[in-house]
């Protein structure tokens, strides 16, 4: 049986255990430890008994004070609400114009169009609205389907075939995939493309492929490859690819076809809400 004996050096009785000569004080927990310890469990079962915390089947315990995190939210959107009423019933009641003439509405807009675009386009246009590969920069003056409020305002409705009655839609054949052109075609036009905005291209190529455009793109990019933003076409001439303007890049969207798509916003967004988006997008720097 271990027998307790007083430590010559600490002075401090030992339980009478050891261990390859080594022994084990007898130090109990200091008083004010055991207080806050004491205290602790008796603040926790008045918690348990005052506020809502034991779950049950299908429920929980309410409280004896009845306090929900809930409600406070819910009062505080309410609040939130409430006070933002008298500028959203102006908004609705107003078109892009006037939202845009009007300081206080314009102010409230460009805020509330920033938290929106946060939440809703930031996956897939960046933060800064930067865009990436396949996905618009918002920020520069190149629009596929224009961009003046209005037509932004619409994009944002409808979307980009997005399954939307309304949606902006212009299919890209597929040239190389469904057999339209030969691969030895699809590379001469290719040489094209990269001539008009002043890629390296094969001059006798470029000469064949310019034949080929005429009769297979022009009709949506147009003559001079300038595009045509009621198709949702791009200009081809200035330099600035969607999809990457290398030869490979070019002759994949060729060959492969692109059809990018954007969700049709109305009826996810109050109609208030996108038309705030339309003017924060319009004042990033590229509205028309």
């Amino acid at each position: 049986m271990a027998k307790p004996e007083i430590d010559s050096v600490t002075g401090v009785e030992t339980t009478g255990h050891e261990w390859d000569g080594i022994k084990e004080l007898n130090k109990p927990l200091p008083k004010w430890w055991l207080w806050v310890l004491y205290a602790s469990i008796i603040w926790s079962v008045a918690y348990w008994i005052a506020m809502p915390s034991w779950p049950l089947i299908a429920d929980y315990t309410r409280g004896v004070l009845g306090y929900s995190q809930r409600t406070v939210v819910a009062k505080s959107l309410e609040d939130a609400r409430a006070a933002q009423s008298r500028f959203l019933d102006r908004i609705a009641a107003a078109d892009l114009a006037g939202i845009k003439a009007d300081p206080e509405l314009l102010q409230f807009s460009l805020a509330g169009g920033a938290a929106a675009f946060g939440d809703n386009c930031a996956p897939c246009h960046g933060r800064g609205a930067q865009g990436a590969i396949g996905y618009p920069n918002l920020n520069d003056d190149v629009w596929l389907w224009g961009g003046t409020l209005d037509d932004i305002h619409k994009t944002l409705n409808v979307g980009i075939r997005s399954g939307h009655p309304d949606t902006r839609d212009n299919a890209m054949p597929a040239f190389g995939r469904d057999q339209i052109l030969e691969p030895a075609q699809i590379s001469d036009v290719t040489d094209y493309v990269l001539s008009l905005s002043g890629g390296e291209a094969n001059a006798e190529a470029a000469a064949r492929g310019k034949e080929i455009f005429a009769e297979q793109c022009a009709a949506c990019h147009g003559e001079d490859g300038k595009g045509n933003i009621e198709l949702g076409s791009p200009n081809l001439t200035d330099g600035l690819w969607l999809y990457g303007g290398s030869r490979n890049e070019i002759a994949d969207s060729i060959r492969n076809s692109r059809a990018g798509v954007m969700p049709a916003w109305e009826g996810r967004l109050s109609p208030e809400t996108i038309k705030q988006l339309a003017v924060f997008v319009h004042s990033l720097g590229g509205g028309q």
